[in-house]
């Protein structure tokens, strides 16, 4: 399990300011937005293969304010800084998912943007954020990240962000990517 240091254990995602985004815990009224970002294919064509019904995403969100609660991490709700519009969602979880061979509790980082941002680094400059934010807040540093091997994009993401290949696993019965990333001083 990774533990956090005593003194910094949250139980709600920290507010965090970048460049052009405003990371913020997720509310049950981001609902809407969440939804349509996860009945978009292009979001989730490479993640979970379909669409995710209303119901399913209520249940992400819930998860996602649950990790917090929890586990004193979790994911952020991205907003533009200037207009507030919803961006998608990015951080670290620990789902419990079925992968062979089984990642344990180390926090999976993961990245879900609106198709209209994407290709404009975003992904990297949110990312980036949350990646320092647990370099300060875990005792062991470590995460990783499952991506889809045709999901190019995300790869290079992930690459800039400081991943490495570490192995192919099996998930969802598809061959997957797990990329690996120690943080800075570890």
């Amino acid at each position: 399990m990774t533990v956090m240091k005593p003194e910094q254990r949250v139980h709600q995602a920290p507010q965090i300011v970048t460049a052009r985004t405003l990371m913020r815990a997720h509310r049950p009224d981001d609902l809407d937005a969440m939804v349509a970002l996860w009945a978009d294919e292009r979001v989730t064509r490479l993640i979970s293969g379909r669409p995710s019904t209303r119901s399913e995403t209520w249940s992400r969100l819930l998860r996602y304010i649950g990790h917090w609660q929890a586990l004193g991490f979790g994911y952020w709700t991205v907003e533009d800084r200037e207009t507030g519009r919803y961006m998608g969602e990015v951080g670290f979880a620990d789902f419990k998912r079925e992968i062979e061979p089984s990642l344990g509790s180390v926090p999976k980082a993961g990245w879900a943007l609106t198709p209209e941002v994407h290709g404009k680094g975003i992904a990297t400059e949110v990312m980036s954020a949350a990646l320092d934010w647990t370099d300060c807040h875990f005792v062991e540093p470590e995460t990783v990240c499952i991506i889809d091997p045709e999901h190019k994009a995300s790869m290079h993401v992930a690459r800039k962000l400081g991943y490495r290949s570490s192995h192919v696993a099996m998930f969802m019965d598809r061959p997957t990517q797990v990329m690996s990333r120690r943080g800075r001083g570890s």
